[in-house]
């Protein structure tokens, strides 16, 4: 059976979707293929997002992310955005889920590390289901 194509969406694809992008690969790649898009980019990923995330996770974001756009990505099973605080960009189609979470940047590593715990247990519970 072929894996379902899950795809984390925000408006600039450098911080919040980046991080899902990077746990849904740690976390859920035999069940899952992870994507992340945008429908601005930015020339690089949230710099405390890739220094945070290596810390936690061992993970290097930088070595196989970049900021994409949706156009760029396969067409997704699962649309997921990040939460419309900043304005929920329209992908084509309804998203299947809003995880609603505050973008962290600019803000204190607690407040990343909140984050992306959050987006862990989100990964976690979409595994089981998928």
């Amino acid at each position: 059976m072929e894996k379902k194509k899950v795809a984390f969406i925000c408006v600039h694809n450098s911080c919040r979707s980046q991080i899902a992008e990077a746990l849904g690969k740690y976390l859920a790649s035999d069940v899952f293929e992870s994507y992340s898009a945008g429908i601005e980019i930015k020339s690089q990923i949230n710099q405390d997002a890739v220094r945070i995330m290596k810390q936690l996770y061992g993970i290097d974001m930088e070595k196989g992310q970049y900021s994409k756009l949706i156009t760029d990505i396969p067409n997704p099973d699962i649309a997921i955005s990040m939460g419309c605080n900043v304005g929920c960009p329209f992908i084509g189609r309804a998203f299947d889920d809003n995880w609603g979470l505050e973008d962290p940047t600019g803000k204190t590593d607690k407040e990343f590390i909140k984050t992306i715990k959050q987006i862990e247990e989100n990964i976690k519970e979409l595994k089981n289901i998928c």
